[in-house]
């Protein structure tokens, strides 16, 4: 890895977009020319690496912004870069600004571009975890996590009310095609009486036979919380399979969807996209390259970049049973 001093710097936000990217951004950049560093805004992801859709970035190009959800620079995926032509392309433009470090907002897709990237270019990538899944092993927290599960949260809350004033079972479908943790949370955070995750194989006859047995006891309100990647389909699955065994409860679906994905970050967001972008360009300087920067324990982690796209974040195995207790 080239030890040359890092001068001027980009910045992308890569993938799904999630709240608190824009923090992260915000932190990059201030951080950046505080220590007279040159930065640069990189648009819609490595797409704009590949079509020079980069600018100068100065203070008040993230002036009120920390607020705002979804990213003020844009993201998408990019099928070129995929390609080691796109990737020579995107290392050109970099290069005719004198860009000598890269730090990348985004999710283990992100990062194994960013890692290749770096391997063939010589470029020094730091990675910021910017997913509402948490689904990135090395980091207690993932950037846009919390706003996630607390606007899931709210809906689910108002979703009872409803269910309370029908007697009604509302099966509720939240984001998770791989990772169960909005469902995990949101799910124990509004009392769900079961949860069905991605990590776990459902058995839909278990829950069936549960369902029945609180029919008998009169308890008539239930949720289910289900993560859309969970084996069944998600919520319009899981819905047909209690419908054909128990066609007498009132059955409701509702799917959440990109609701998770926007509105104003929490303050936790806020902080760690915070925190983690001033500690990635404190990183770039200090010669600390190919590294995801995490928090774990409050403290900073940093995981190298080929490992934070090989593990994922294991579902613990506490949490399944604080489930089934509270749920009984």
């Amino acid at each position: 890895m080239n030890d040359s001093k890092v001068t001027r710097i980009g910045v992308l936000t890569s993938g799904g977009d999630s709240p608190g990217m824009n923090a992260a951004v915000r932190a990059v950049v201030r951080t950046g020319l505080f220590h007279g560093l040159e930065v640069y805004g990189i648009m819609r992801g490595y797409s704009g690496m590949v079509e020079d859709d980069i600018f100068k970035m100065e203070s008040r190009s993230v002036a009120n912004i920390i607020q705002r959800g979804g990213t003020v620079l844009k993201t998408a995926r990019c099928k070129e870069f995929f390609e080691y032509e796109g990737r020579k392309k995107a290392y050109e433009n970099l290069k005719k600004r004198g860009i000598n470090g890269l730090v990348v907002i985004g999710g283990d897709g992100s990062f194994n571009g960013a890692l290749k990237f770096s391997q063939e270019f010589d470029i020094p990538c730091i990675g910021l975890p910017g997913t509402i899944d948490k689904d990135i092993a090395g980091t207690d927290f993932t950037i846009g996590f919390d706003t996630a599960v607390n606007t899931a949260v709210e809906a689910i809350d108002k979703i009872r009310d409803t269910a309370d004033a029908h007697d009604r079972l509302f099966i509720i479908e939240v984001m998770g095609r791989d990772a169960g943790y909005i469902a995990l949370h949101s799910g124990i955070a509004t009392g769900a009486e079961h949860i069905l995750i991605p990590e776990r194989k459902t058995d839909i006859d278990a829950v069936v036979s549960s369902l029945q047995e609180k029919e008998k006891r009169k308890k008539l309100v239930n949720l289910i919380v289900v993560a859309e990647g969970d084996e069944f389909g998600g919520g319009e699955e899981v819905a047909k399979h209690v419908k054909a065994k128990l066609p007498n409860v009132d059955t409701r679906v509702c799917i959440l969807g990109h609701i998770q994905r926007g509105g104003s970050p929490t303050c936790l967001d806020r902080l760690i996209a915070s925190r983690m972008g001033y500690h990635a360009v404190e990183s770039l300087m200090t010669n600390r390259y190919n590294v995801m920067v995490g928090i774990q324990n409050n403290k900073m982690h940093y995981t190298p970049l080929e490992n934070a796209v090989k593990a994922k974040q294991k579902i613990n195995e506490e949490w399944m049973k604080i489930v089934k207790i509270l749920a009984s």
